[in-house]
């Protein structure tokens, strides 16, 4: 999976918000939001490389303190968020 280019990520408040860079990223009916977790794995992995559920696992578990299988298990279902708002592929 990779990460579409062209999204800048914003701080608002507590959260982050991705914003389109030109009119072709932009959807007016969806706003992205993020977690501060969610906001450091697309920090991550923003730049257009590869990357899939253990790679992103991995990264949770370099960061934060979280067991093996819960790392796994978000990291699939930030995936899965991205591929539906269609910010990944």
């Amino acid at each position: 999976m990779k990460a579409k280019k062209g999204f800048k990520l914003r701080p608002l408040g507590n959260e982050f918000i991705l914003v389109g860079e030109s009119v072709e990223q932009i959807n007016f009916n969806k706003m992205i939001t993020m977690n501060e977790t969610a906001a450091y794995l697309w920090q991550q992995v923003c730049d257009g490389r590869d990357f899939d559920a253990k790679a992103l696992a991995a990264l949770l578990l370099e960061e934060y303190e979280v067991g093996e299988e819960q790392a796994l298990k978000d990291a699939q279902a930030t995936m899965d968020s991205w591929s539906e708002a269609g910010i990944a592929e």
